[in-house]
């Protein structure tokens, strides 16, 4: 029974295979955050584009 407990401690494997998903883990976390904090900048820049080809073209859309 203790041999058994001592593979599974010693092995290296499953050891690199959970730090390989904790990094992903936390690279999710800052891409989550990241976007939840930029979003409204974002939002502001786009429109900011769509009005100036809006201003640019003469107005709004009109129905013909």
């Amino acid at each position: 029974m203790m041999e058994l407990f001592k593979g599974l401690l010693m092995e290296e494997e499953g050891q690199g295979m959970t730090e390989y998903g904790l990094i992903l883990g936390m690279l999710v976390v800052v891409i989550v955050v990241a976007f939840a904090l930029l979003t409204d900048q974002f939002t502001t820049i786009f429109q900011n584009i769509v009005d100036s080809i809006t201003g640019a073209v003469g107005g709004g859309t009109t129905a013909q």
